[in-house]
């Protein structure tokens, strides 16, 4: 029987979850105060009614929130708190390695370079790092440690609005294609990530391609990508989320993903282009190609309906045939601020929809750990995740003995 009690007390990641989507809302409030950003409520309330909605008519509307969190991180204070917090709230509901990613440039400006951005964000998390640690739950009951990981993003386009460093980037380069930028902008970023990682000691552990994706193709940052495999930067893209098959065959071809973002639209045919004949067939190659790489689908099922509306009941969503065709995919929660959601909620959405036995389960979440791009040597890895399945094997036991005896 999986309960919410169990899916709380075990132990799980979020490979897909944006810092800058995963504010407290009163954290919001607070920094927006402090950085002069108005914001259109100055409520908990009043946020959720006009920004942070329960559901969204497109995913335009989704991304209009990210205008006011990212105005609100603009400091080095902001971003340690920030990452603070969404360790201690991840810690709080038994997740015990995640994967935060972000863009840097939209962040950097005048008072804050990379490295500035990078370290605070470490630090934040470090912090609740040392705090679980040192806790009871750890010393005396055999928790397992939480651990963290951070995935830079580039993206796919972006304004001179954007930030600051686009601003200043765009004006650099007046004579220059929009696209050209966009892909300096992305061969930049993963220079700074290769650098920071190796010199300051910061667990970058891979680079991410985000934004809009019909009309900028992954092809495009295939120079930034070649960079960071070339020096051992693991790399995932959001693809599959509001585009085709193609653009997630594109990823992986073009960018050698180790990893997907959100890759709803696998199971798509309907979406593919004029180019592919048999799309049908396209399709089942193209899974069967995933299955047999053991490359992992960061599914976050709240944020696709919320950006999807088609999709309608969670039933519809495409994790089920994930699960029917065993693919490797992990529960993530995207956005735990727009969304209002957690990793346990993810799960006991995705529980229930699709009548998960408890052996699907345990595969979906120690999928999270074992794909996960944990930072440091590979001893290290395995036995991380050995102490997590020992861990998840025990309380799953608790967990029948209890409801046995009841």
């Amino acid at each position: 029987m999986i309960t919410d009690a169990l899916i709380q007390a075990l132990p799980k990641t979020d490979l897909h979850v944006h810092l800058d989507g995963s504010l407290r809302l009163g954290t919001l409030i607070e920094l927006a105060r402090d950085l002069g950003v108005k914001l259109p409520s100055e409520t908990e309330q009043g946020l959720c009614d006009l920004v942070f909605k329960p559901s969204y008519d497109s995913l335009i509307e989704y991304l209009a929130g990210f205008d006011y969190t990212v105005a609100a991180l603009r400091s080095p204070e902001a971003l340690e708190r920030t990452a603070y917090e969404l360790g201690v709230d991840n810690i709080a509901e038994g997740v015990r390695y995640i994967e935060v990613r972000f863009a840097p440039q939209m962040l950097m400006g005048d008072n804050m370079d990379f490295d500035t951005v990078m370290t605070a964000v470490t630090r934040g998390l470090d912090r609740a790092r040392i705090e679980h640690e040192a806790s009871d739950a750890v010393k005396i009951k055999g928790e397992p440690p939480f651990r963290f990981g951070i995935i830079v993003c580039a993206l796919r386009r972006f304004e001179k609005e954007t930030s600051q460093w686009y601003s200043q980037l765009m004006h650099l380069l007046g004579d220059s294609p929009k696209k050209q930028i966009y892909k300096m902008a992305s061969l930049e970023l993963a220079r700074a990530a290769v650098r920071c990682r190796d010199d300051l000691n910061i667990p970058i552990v891979a680079f991410d391609l985000a934004g809009q994706e019909y009309g900028y193709p992954a092809h495009e940052h295939a120079e930034a990508y070649e960079h960071a495999h070339r020096h051992f930067l693991k790399g995932t893209v959001h693809a599959g989320e509001a585009y085709g098959p193609e653009s997630i065959y594109e990823a992986l071809t073009d960018l050698n993903a180790d990893r997907i973002g959100h890759g709803y639209h696998l199971f798509s045919p309907q979406l593919c282009g004029p180019k592919v004949n048999n799309p049908d067939d396209y399709v089942g190659r193209l899974a069967r190609y995933i299955a047999d790489r053991r490359i992992t689908i960061e599914v976050c099922i709240t944020s696709n309906l919320q950006t999807n509306p088609d999709i309608g009941d969670v039933k519809n969503h495409h994790f089920g045939l994930m699960l029917d065709q065993q693919l490797s995919a992990t529960l993530c929660t995207d956005n735990r601020l727009h969304s209002h959601t957690t990793v346990s909620r993810e799960v006991g959405l995705a529980v229930e929809a699709f009548s998960m036995s408890e052996k699907q389960l345990r595969n979906t979440i120690i999928y999270g750990f074992k794909r996960s791009f944990y930072p440091g040597p590979y001893q290290g890895k395995r036995d991380y995740v050995r102490s997590i399945i020992d861990y998840y094997d025990r309380v799953l036991e608790e967990h029948q003995a209890a409801y046995k005896a009841d």
